[in-house]
């Protein structure tokens, strides 16, 4: 399956990934993310180029994990923004749009896991789980 996304999507998602990490490699005053969600996130990274071909469901759960993760501290951030500053502050607006472009495809991720769930269940549950959704 392909989960389609467009050039401010792909650039939202990447922006807040590199903050992400460079926060998780050291950077003072950050906040400590889990291992595990930074690490997927590392592993998203290189998937942010065009449109993203999922092929299992454990793809797609690992994609949406990392997604989560993003869209949650695109929050924070907006929250801490705001307090810090003022609702029109610019840098509190393109967090604002960062976190909406996030939302969407985080919502698409949603939509997607819910019908590659629905079409293992149709086919046979358990005996279905090494099923791929070609592109």
């Amino acid at each position: 399956m392909i989960l389609h996304c467009n050039f401010e999507e792909l650039r939202a998602l990447l922006a807040a990934s590199e903050l992400i990490v460079a926060d998780a490699h050291g950077r003072t005053g950050a906040v400590a993310a889990p291992p595990e969600s930074v690490v997927m996130v590392e592993q998203l990274m290189p998937r942010l180029t065009g449109d993203v071909s999922i092929e299992t469901m454990a793809d797609q759960r690992q994609v949406h994990g990392a997604v989560s993760f993003i869209v949650a501290d695109l929050h924070r951030r907006l929250d801490e923004q705001i307090l810090e500053t003022d609702p029109s502050n610019e840098d509190a607006v393109s967090l604002y749009f960062d976190y909406g472009h996030s939302r969407a495809v985080l919502d698409r991720l949603d939509r997607m896991g819910a019908e590659m769930s629905a079409i293992i269940d149709l086919i046979g549950g358990t005996q279905a789980v090494g099923i791929t959704f070609p592109d």
